[in-house]
């Protein structure tokens, strides 16, 4: 009895045991590799024994007490702390103290086009000739998916109708056509002969290049934030994809000033949209130099103005973000910058940068009743908690448009150019 009773004990012992190390292995494994913190800032890591954390000797500007961060006023520093298990090294974090840094807010509807020019391929296709034979006449020439089609001889492509009428030309030639391609920043030329896969209704031939081709326009999104010296912002929150769901490459992009005229209301299991309309290259209001997972950047030609802010806002690092109330700035109608309550509901802790960092939820009655909730379109717009720029809105739930997820500001800021560092490297050193 006694024998059944010791095991028993030693069996929740162990399971406790085991249940509190799960715990802590947990919070470790949620620490980030490279914390970004303010002269001044405590936080607390939530690091309990076993764990102990230790700092540098000659780093007297951190001061470490029960897992709690202390950081003293300084100029930008670094260094780099060791996480133990009963003594051992286990992991290695990077503290970097940064200068707080201020942007403007956005909100402006903007236009996106990827390439003043152009066509981007998305996919081989297959044809089936008159002749009965299967033809990949576009992979034989060398063309990859991602590929931005530039020039059919040495004629710059504007959009479908004019390639559709040169293929037809040449194709009823006989004739093989000249391309030129822009492919990870370089340009490439091949040829490649249309094939013939059959006659419209008898009465003339029809010519494919066998493409999936995509207009380089990537429609309506909203301006997160930019900075007044340089000129450099963020936008949209996440990355332009092809409808195959790669990264587009940028092609001396643009972005232009967008009208927002109509709102397509989102309901569960349909999300609703932004009506907007732009002018192309007439209304070119900054640059595209980035496309990448955390939005697209660039530099602006104009600054636009904000109702809500004369003065730039300090962006808040992640460790900074919270749940509870805040706001989004976003455009429903022309070009008017409104403000919506939201609440933040979740926040992520982040090993590494990446999106979606938070779940927000509308909780503003005005943009519920206009919009059902969150709706394409807004992708970029501020959320904004106490003053300070948290994050963008980047995705709506598809089974409930009242929520959505965000991506931390401090992720964009740093991937701008805007930051001393960018995301991804490593911090630099004197």
């Amino acid at each position: 009895m006694r024998r059944n009773r010791f095991l028993t004990y030693l069996w929740w012992g162990l399971l406790i045991c085991f249940f509190l190390i799960g715990i802590q292995v947990h919070l470790l494994n949620a620490l980030p590799k490279h914390l970004r913190v303010l002269p001044g800032d405590s936080l607390n890591l939530r690091l309990f024994p076993p764990y102990t954390l230790v700092s540098p000797a000659e780093k007297d500007f951190i001061q470490i007490s029960e897992g709690n961060l202390e950081i003293g006023p300084t100029s930008p520093d670094q260094a780099s702390l060791l996480i133990s298990l009963w003594g051992m090294p286990v992991r290695e974090m990077v503290v970097e103290v940064v200068p707080e840094l201020k942007v403007m807010p956005g909100g402006q509807a903007i236009g996106v086009l990827l390439a003043p020019a152009g066509l981007i391929v998305v996919d081989h296709i297959p044809l089936l000739g008159t002749d009965g034979k299967e033809y990949y006449p576009a992979q034989e020439a060398g063309i990859r998916h991602g590929d931005i089609l530039l020039k059919l001889n040495n004629a710059t492509i504007y959009n479908p109708d004019q390639l559709r009428f040169m293929v037809e030309r040449s194709g009823a030639l006989g004739q093989e056509l000249d391309v030129e391609l822009l492919r990870n920043g370089q340009v490439i030329r091949t040829r490649i002969r249309p094939v013939e896969v059959g006659r419209n209704g008898g009465r003339s031939p029809s010519f494919l290049l066998g493409l999936w081709l995509e207009d380089p326009a990537a429609g309506v999104g909203t301006l997160t934030f930019y900075d007044e010296r340089t000129g450099r912002y963020g936008a949209l929150g996440h990355m332009i994809t092809d409808a195959a769901n790669r990264r587009i490459q940028v092609n001396r992009g643009h972005i232009v000033q967008a009208q927002i005229s109509g709102v397509q209301t989102g309901l569960r299991g349909r999300p609703g949209e932004k009506i907007g309309i732009f002018q192309d290259e007439r209304d070119v209001v900054g640059t595209i130099d980035k496309n990448t997972r955390f939005g697209i950047f660039g530099k602006l030609h104009v600054l636009p103005g904000n109702n809500y802010y004369r003065e730039p806002i300090p962006v808040a690092l992640a460790h900074q973000v919270k749940k509870g109330p805040a706001e989004i700035l976003t455009v429903l109608e022309g070009e008017k910058v409104e403000r919506f309550a939201v609440e933040i509901i979740k926040v992520n802790r982040q090993r590494r940068p990446d999106d979606k960092g938070l779940v927000i939820q509308i909780t503003d009655s005005r943009l519920l009743e206009r919009t059902g909730g969150i709706i394409q379109g807004m992708s970029g717009s501020p959320i904004i908690q106490d003053g300070r720029l948290v994050g963008a809105v980047t995705h709506v739930f598809i089974s409930d448009p009242t929520r959505g997820f965000g991506i931390m500001a401090e992720w964009m800021l740093y991937e701008s150019g805007i930051g001393d560092t960018q995301i991804g490297n490593p911090p630099r050193t004197a």
